[in-house]
């Protein structure tokens, strides 16, 4: 069984859709369940409707899942997992205050070492949990933090070793009693029977303690990790929200679509690649989990431009049309004549927007155009390119740059572009409309 756990706490990032792409390729490499939960157990960052906008968006990318949950509905499951682990000694009451707290975080930071809680609260019976809500004392809860070294094995980082120390006795109920994302997200995962999890590698720091989460609940079904390397941007940092790229909807408003983009995550980090330019249903045929580079892989928006280009290449002539309104499958061809100069949707809809819209009569060509308008009206159904070259040519009297120039103009609204004879058999039909 593998999961997507997405936060409805922001915009859906690259980042994300990475991690996405690849639970779902591999359950189905290995033909088990996919299920997407969202983790909403943060109340005061959840925005409404973007459970919603991720669901769309992973639909967009043909993403398929067996089922889908909020964890918010296992709350008062979480809520009695962590009443067993008081009951069994394996978890501690945590009375500390914010202010005691930052004076041993200060205090750490003063002697230059990493802060660990002190575990003055340790022994505090758990009798007096009773006491303590009847005088509404607040108080956490805490996982007491190994007595080894939690060890497992990484399909791409290989083996990885954490110390007790760098587990600590982390917290795993809040003050409101809900859970901490650690402790709900490894009890999910028991839950759902989640076994292989595969996700961004600063949830290193997180394993451990889910797998800590698990061995004291007596969760013993072994599960595989992988943890993907992270994206740079163009100054070789980590991706953060300021870099525009990162958000996968600014990625569709700027015209970029999903089977270029997952062409493209898939790529990031990865040698083995038997062509550049594939398709993810292709992909699932040779893409390997463990092939992928231990290193960080930089974004490049202009190969992701390439490779979008390339996959409009590639589109159905009608699916493409209709990308513009059009039902016609002569559209699309029209849109791909302008592909040696556009990368995206939204160039290619600069370049045909301006040929069905009206044109203006002015500036140098005005007159010349309004000859041809004219002439066109009169005529508009005529053949071969050569032949409406022609007729026009006869009739108007207009030779060299002051027939081509104006002709364009009022063909295709732009100045340069194809060549007028490859345009012209697929704008035809449209000839009066575009004229005018």
């Amino acid at each position: 069984m593998l999961r997507f756990a997405p936060s409805p706490t922001g915009e859906m990032h690259i980042g994300n859709l990475r991690v996405a792409i690849f639970n779902y390729m591999v359950a189905k490499q290995r033909h088990e369940r996919f299920i997407i939960r969202i983790e909403d157990t943060d109340k005061a960052r959840n925005i409404v409707g973007k459970d919603t906008e991720i669901m769309q968006i992973l639909e967009k990318f043909a993403l398929t899942h067996d089922s889908v949950l909020h964890q918010s509905e296992n709350l008062h499951i979480h809520q009695n997992f962590a009443i067993r682990l008081l009951e069994e000694g394996k978890a501690f009451v945590c009375t500390c205050t914010h202010e005691e707290l930052e004076a041993e975080r200060e205090s750490a930071k003063a002697q230059k070492v990493a802060y660990r809680y002190s575990g003055k609260c340790i022994d505090v019976d758990k009798k007096e949990l009773a006491a303590l809500k009847e005088n509404n004392i607040p108080f956490v809860v805490r996982l007491k933090k190994p007595d080894h070294d939690i060890i497992y094995h990484d399909l791409i980082k290989g083996d990885i070793v954490t110390s007790p120390n760098e587990v600590d006795s982390f917290v795993i109920l809040r003050a409101d009693a809900t859970p901490t994302y650690n402790f709900a997200c490894a009890c999910d995962d028991m839950l759902s029977g989640v076994d292989f999890i595969i996700r961004g590698e600063d949830h290193l720091s997180n394993t451990p303690k889910q797998i800590h989460i698990k061995n004291l609940l007596g969760y013993e079904i072994e599960t595989t990790y992988a943890h993907l390397p992270i994206i740079l941007n163009d100054e070789d940092k980590k991706m953060s929200k300021r870099d525009a790229v990162i958000s996968v909807k600014w990625l569709f408003e700027q015209g970029f679509i999903p089977d270029a983009i997952a062409n493209y995550l898939l790529l990031l980090g990865y040698n083995k690649v038997p062509k550049e330019i594939f398709t993810l249903p292709e992909a699932l045929e040779w893409y390997r989990l463990e092939d992928i580079s231990k290193s960080a892989a930089r974004f490049d928006i202009d190969k992701l431009r390439f490779i979008n280009r390339e996959h409009l290449k590639m589109m159905d002539d009608k699916t493409l049309s209709t990308l513009f309104g059009f039902a016609d499958e002569d559209i699309g061809k029209l849109a791909k004549l302008y592909l040696e100069e556009a990368s995206t949707i939204s160039e290619l809809e600069s370049k045909i927007k301006p040929i069905f819209s009206p044109k203006k009569f002015e500036g140098e060509w005005a007159e010349q155009m309004r000859t041809m308008e004219k002439i066109i009206a009169e005529a508009p159904m005529i053949g071969t390119f050569d032949e409406f070259k022609s007729h026009i040519m006869e009739k108007s009297g207009l030779k060299g740059e002051n027939f081509f120039k104006p002709l364009r103009l009022l063909l295709t609204g732009a100045e340069h572009g194809p060549e007028l004879g490859d345009i012209y058999p697929l704008i035809k039909s449209y000839i009066l409309e575009i004229a005018s």
